[in-house]
């Protein structure tokens, strides 16, 4: 027999495929022979090293490795890379470059985010019924960033250099969207897997949002100053496929390279095999995660920020250049300055979540960020500003700036970071686990509500007044106030309802911690009941009274 381990191991070499029925007898014998257990609706036979220790109930006991924080947090370079593409260069590359209508490509990356939005939960549920000795999510790992890449470097270059139909685009848009979405609802559900310490899945969290906004500013910082430079870069069409071939291969590498770096730590059979999978089971279970409590104290929180992060993300380049009127080079320091918030945010999450919890330290984030973002605002609009444009002016919006997104990605990061501990309240609940159910409802709020956010911007922006092909420096002053106005107030309104939902989070460090306990004490219990392989056969076919085929 193989040597003893602290889990519940599918063994192929001894794995049987037996009829129904007529075998059931002799399946009792065999597991009473060797040792076997055989589970509850499942048809495989399992050995059990019967070592008296508990079910395995994370990859990794006590603290992670740097090596594997480094690692884990490489994969979501990905989800940095498309994020940077599709909100600040994808729209102007198919219009000013290409010549497509703006508000048909706006309508195409809104089809294909709705779209994504409901295959996520296809994908999470699949990703859950995956059982391979590889486990549940490798696999999907080392195979769909193949595809991401080559449709991402299409999506750069289409066929012939020109511009594709309406339902081209909206084909390849979702080709990128799904395909990404394989690599990160995987990726991100094994944070929940890989450890069940409260602070460390703060800790995988912070790597990958480092990960993930370096992987964006470093594309950022290539288009402008390698692949697009100058002021008419970003309207001359060969600088973009370069940009996409190299952001096809970072999003490869960084997937396969982390997939790759984790394989001896989580590459195990799944400890139950999952029922099959249904369309039906797929989206129920997605209901059944909305109905967690708090989960949906979650989802409530989440929402506004996912709305306040949609709509300050697509309302930046307005501000940049009508209200601020930063010139080149400080669209270069731009970059350069919401790396360094997250930095400083990845320094700070972590103390903050060990003094006050995730919830308290994300309402907290909420307000911090909204006051300090809005300050410089509120001081233009009150006189005591110094002339937009001017250096002065400049440093201190990228002042604000820095403290302001760094606060806002602590709400964030302290969001995200709590689907962890919903995790191991739904396995208390139901008896099972599901990571990428979770995730990818997540996912679901967070595009949807991006989309919303991208909506509100464009609200914003018609109800100021804001003519077409306006100069810098040249819009009126009542323009400037209505943009500034109606962000601030919708501003001010999202940050208050996603501190109040995320403040209200249940779940703390010792319900957290107590909740692990019980699991922990229910699984010995399983663990040290004594071996019956014949009711376990006959549990396992219910049909096994009978002698009858």
């Amino acid at each position: 027999m193989a040597a003893a381990s602290a889990e519940w191991v599918g063994v192929p070499c001894r794995s049987v495929r037996w009829p129904a029925r007529a075998f059931a007898l002799t399946r009792a014998m065999c597991a009473l022979r060797h040792g076997w257990v055989l589970e509850q609706g499942d048809d495989r036979i399992r050995e059990r090293h019967n070592d008296g220790k508990p079910l395995r109930m994370s990859f990794v006991e006590g603290p992670i490795s740097q090596r594997l924080k480094l690692i884990h947090g490489s994969g979501a370079v990905a989800f940095g890379v498309k994020d940077l593409g599709f909100s600040f260069f994808l729209l102007i590359f198919y219009n000013q470059v290409l010549g497509m209508d703006a508000q048909l490509v706006s309508l195409a990356l809104l089809i294909a985010l709705l779209v994504d939005a409901v295959v996520d939960p296809i994908i999470g549920n699949l990703s859950d019924r995956t059982y391979t000795r590889w486990g549940r999510r490798l696999p999907w790992l080392y195979i769909a960033p193949i595809p991401l890449a080559l449709v991402w470097v299409l999506l750069w270059s289409p066929p012939g250099g020109e511009a594709p139909s309406f339902a081209g685009l909206v084909g390849i848009a979702i080709a990128v969207r799904v395909l990404l979405s394989a690599c990160e609802v995987p990726s991100v559900s094994l944070v929940p897997e890989i450890t069940q310490d409260y602070d460390e899945r703060t800790t995988l969290f912070r790597y990958r949002f480092l990960s993930g906004w370096l992987g964006g500013i470093l594309m950022m910082v290539l288009a402008y100053t390698v692949f697009m430079p100058g002021s008419d870069g970003l309207l001359t069409q060969d600088g973009y496929m370069p940009f996409g071939i190299f952001g096809a291969a970072l999003i490869a590498l960084s997937v396969i390279g982390s997939a790759a770096g984790q394989h001896r730590i989580v590459a195990h059979w799944p400890e139950r095999r999952p029922p099959p999978f249904t369309m039906s089971g797929a989206f129920s279970e997605i209901v059944e995660a909305f109905s967690e409590r708090s989960f949906l104290i979650f989802a409530a929180g989440a929402l506004a920020a996912y709305v306040t992060q949609g709509m300050t993300f697509s309302i930046l380049n307005y501000l940049n250049l009508f209200v601020w009127q930063l010139g080149e080079n400080d669209l270069i320091l731009f970059p350069v300055t919401l790396f360094l918030s997250v930095v400083l945010m990845f320094l700070i999450v972590g103390p903050m979540h060990r003094k006050w919890g995730k919830a308290r330290t994300a309402a907290l984030a909420a307000i911090g960020s909204m006051a300090i973002g809005l300050t410089p605002y509120g001081l233009l609009l009150a006189g005591f500003w110094p002339e937009p444009g001017t250096t002065p002016s400049t440093l201190g919006y990228f002042a604000f700036l820095l403290f302001g997104n760094t606060l806002g990605v602590v709400m964030m990061i302290s969001a995200t970071s709590m689907i962890a501990e919903i995790v191991e309240a739904f396995e208390e609940r139901t008896d099972r686990r599901a990571e990428a159910a979770f995730y990818s409802g997540n996912w679901l709020i967070q595009k949807c509500a991006t989309g919303a956010g991208i909506f509100l911007t464009g609200q914003i922006i018609g109800l100021a007044g804001l003519p077409t092909d306006s100069d810098p420096g040249a819009v009126s002053s009542q323009v400037i106030t209505n943009i500034v106005l109606y962000f601030g107030g919708a501003t001010f309104i999202l940050a208050f309802f996603a501190a109040y939902w995320l403040g209200s989070f249940p779940i703390g460090r010792d319900e957290h911690e107590a909740r692990l306990a019980r699991l922990a004490s229910r699984r010995a219990a399983h663990d040290a009941e004594p071996l019956d392989p014949i009711s376990n056969a006959a549990r396992a076919d219910p049909d096994a009274h009978s002698m009858t085929p």
